[in-house]
């Protein structure tokens, strides 16, 4: 059985940091791209940054770009996401993706239960 499970969300104030992580069992860990998504209600998943098996390629969505910092650590089967500078706007439900793809066509994936995040005054 393949989980995800991601954790670290909470409330914080505008301009605050927020440390996500992302431990996956069921999976061989160093052979997955993974991914964080966030979600808020009435409007479409956004990709938030992802990262390639071994932690060197990494992409960002362009909402967090910048305020963001992905990472991974194979040897505790557990991907990271770093934000900083939170705004309103970051608020939403967070969630990890692990996945396999052949070109841009995914070929597996496995998703967490989300983590909620919520930036207010």
């Amino acid at each position: 059985q393949v989980h995800i499970v991601e954790s670290g969300g909470g409330s914080v104030q505008p301009g605050g940091s927020l440390n996500l992580s992302c431990v996956a069992s069921g999976i061989i860990f160093n052979q997955y791209r993974f991914a964080w998504y966030r979600e808020v209600p009435g409007k479409q998943r956004e990709m938030v940054a992802k990262t390639d098996p071994n932690g060197v390629g990494k992409k960002y969505g362009d909402s967090m770009k910048g305020r963001s910092t992905i990472s991974r650590d194979n040897g505790k089967n557990t991907v990271y996401l770093q934000m900083r500078s939170l705004e309103p706007g970051d608020t939403a439900t967070y969630f990890c993706c692990a996945y396999q793809r052949s070109g841009l066509e995914i070929d597996v994936e496995y998703w967490g239960q989300g983590t909620q995040v919520t930036v207010s005054s």
